[in-house]
């Protein structure tokens, strides 16, 4: 099963409510067959912009993301669930990476780009792929052109 992530923006109200709101979204996410890795908090902010939803203008909002694994085929349920969702402002799923970030040194970083690997990697590629030839298509029997 791919990693999503979910984007949540949270309506105003009581840390009792939000912990409710979370466990209701978490119940969600198991029940379509989805494992929870990670709840992130990243706290009470001002939105950029006043949103409206569910017939009320929000202008602040509790935002979390929530890391999980779930079926690619239940997705749009998920999404479709969080949506009727009277607590959630807004919300939205995205795919993860499935690759972890390469690891880099600061050597590797110091090192002039035609010593690094990834440059003489790219140096290769270009050596083995076919370079055009320039050919004279005009359909004249001369080059219109000075030499």
């Amino acid at each position: 099963m791919p990693t999503y992530e979910l984007t949540m923006l949270l309506r105003v109200m009581p840390k009792t409510d939000i912990v409710s709101t979370l466990k209701r979204t978490a119940n969600t996410i198991f029940s379509t067959g989805g494992i929870i890795r990670k709840i992130d908090s990243l706290g009470f902010k001002k939105m950029p912009f006043k949103t409206s939803a569910h017939s009320l203008v929000h202008r602040e909002a509790n935002y979390f993301i929530i890391y999980f694994d779930a079926p690619p085929s239940r997705i749009f349920d998920l999404d479709e669930a969080f949506g009727r969702d009277v607590d959630v402002v807004r919300r939205r799923i995205y795919k993860q990476d499935s690759e972890p970030p390469e690891a880099c040194t600061l050597a590797d970083e110091i090192k002039p780009p035609p010593y690094r690997s990834e440059v003489q990697k790219m140096l290769e590629m270009a050596k083995k792929a076919k370079k055009p030839q320039f050919s004279y298509n005009t359909g004249l029997d001369y080059y219109p052109f000075q030499k």
